[in-house]
C-alpha cells in the first residue's frame, strides 16, 4: 500500500502554489520515502518513514538552500535513523520530538503547513529542545560534508595538496 504524505487525496492548485517546486512530493511506501518526481528514495530501518519525511523537510528549514536537492537533506538525517536503531534513547528522542513538532504545528502536522515562515515559527518554539539541538548538530556536518553539495556552494575542497589557496586565488569566490 502506497500513502502520499499530503491528507487529501490529490494535490490541489492552491496546495501546489503553497508548497513550491523544490520538496513539492514525498511518497510514503512501506519503510521507504520516495521522491519521484527526482528519482530518489530512502529505506528507514528503525524510524517510521513517515518520521524521516519530517526530518527532510525539518532540515531543508533549518538549513535552507533553494539550489540544493531533498536527496542531500536525506542523506544527512539518514545518520538518525541508524543511530536510532543502535541506540533505544535516540529513537525515543527523535520520534517524540517529532510528535511534538506535529502536535505544535496543528492538525494537518509540520509537513502540511504550507509556508516556510508558519514552520519556522514552530521551528522557533522548540529550538531550545535536545531533540531540536540533535537535528540541528547532526546536519552541520550530515550536509555540509558532502562532497556533491560542495560544487554548489562553490567550494572546491582542501586545496593543501593544491598548494594551498594563496596561489589558487583565494579571494576568487563568486557567491559571497
Amino acid at each position: 500500500m502506497v500513502t502520499v504524505y499530503e491528507k487529501a487525496p490529490g494535490l490541489s492548485r492552491r496546495e501546489l502554489l503553497k508548497r513550491g517546486g523544490v520538496g513539492a512530493l514525498l511518497v510514503i511506501s512501506g519503510s521507504a520515502v520516495i521522491s519521484p518526481e527526482h528519482a530518489w528514495g530512502l529505506e528507514t530501518a528503525a524510524l517510521k518513514p513517515e518520521t524521516m519525511a519530517t526530518l527532510i523537510q525539518m532540515a531543508r528549514d533549518v538549513y535552507p538552500h533553494d539550489q540544493v536537492p531533498d536527496k542531500y537533506y536525506a542523506i544527512a538525517v539518514k545518520s538518525h535513523d541508524e543511530l536510532a536503531g543502535k541506540d533505544a534513547a535516540h529513537k525515543d528522542l527523535i520520534e517524540k520530538g517529532i510528535a511534538d513538532l506535529d502536535a505544535k504545528a496543528g492538525s494537518g502536522g509540520y509537513r502540511g503547513l504550507g509556508w516556510e515562515e508558519e514552520r519556522v515559527a514552530v521551528l522557533k518554539q522548540i529550538e531550545d529542545t535536545p531533540f531540536f539541538q540533535a537535528i540541528r548538530g547532526g546536519l552541520v556536518v550530515g550536509l555540509y560534508n558532502q562532497k556533491e553539495v560542495w560544487p554548489i556552494f562553490g567550494y572546491e575542497g582542501e586545496s593543501y595538496s593544491k598548494g594551498g589557496y594563496i596561489a589558487r586565488g583565494f579571494d576568487d569566490i563568486e557567491w559571497l
